[in-house]
């Protein structure tokens, strides 16, 4: 998978004839993560005439999660426009929404896809320009079980190869909640040797 996506939330707006486009973009890695952005915005901008919004979840050229929204927009003229940038631009794991105040001056359907368009090329360039864009790299969520005397070597393991441990639960034994790329799984294996012993595995995350 050789697409980007997002670190940071950014956001950035454009002013069209008197209509006012505040466009956020957020790194979300499913649908319902994705919705919560749209309903945090719907409440912080409760009285914006539209929310138009797209996502992708996963790699953008093969994703098997996409969704847009044009939000009483003219059909295909906010949130295609919006899902077109990602596509174009190779982003995966984003949401982009765009809140609109109507400022009194229609725009027409070939102006309002170009406004649209643009607001979601403006949050992508301010992206770049703050380096929140980054190679995604699909991770493994892995449970290592070890006994406390080889602890400290498991841990020396997991972040010598690239892994970090986000949990650890202590009984007879030590479980470590690691996660670390999917391109190291074999290598973590192999190295742990007699070190611990992997219960749980799941990867492309």
């Amino acid at each position: 998978m050789t697409y980007q996506t997002l670190s940071k939330p950014v956001t950035a707006q454009l002013d069209i004839k008197k209509s006012q486009f505040i466009t956020y973009a957020y790194p979300v890695l499913s649908r319902e993560k994705a919705m919560f952005h749209v309903e945090q915005l719907r409440e912080k901008y409760p009285d914006a005439r539209h929310h138009c919004w797209a996502y992708i979840i996963g790699d953008p050229n093969n994703t098997t999660s996409a969704g847009f929204d044009d939000d009483g927009e003219p059909s295909g003229t906010a949130g295609k426009p919006i899902l077109n940038v990602l596509q174009h631009k190779n982003l995966g794991n984003i949401i982009i929404i765009v809140v609109r105040y109507f400022g009194g001056i229609k725009l027409g359907a070939g102006g309002l896809t170009r406004a649209y368009s643009g607001s979601a090329q403006a949050v992508v360039d301010a992206a770049y320009e703050l380096n929140r864009l980054t190679p995604y790299v699909p991770m493994a969520h892995i449970q290592i079980e070890s006994d406390f005397a080889n602890e400290s070597q498991v841990r020396y393991v997991v972040e010598d190869i690239g892994g970090a441990i986000i949990d650890m639960a202590y009984s007879k034994t030590v479980t470590l909640t690691v996660t670390l790329p999917d391109s190291q799984v074999d290598t973590l294996k192999e190295r742990l040797g007699i070190y611990g012993e992997i219960l749980d595995h799941e990867s492309g995350l």
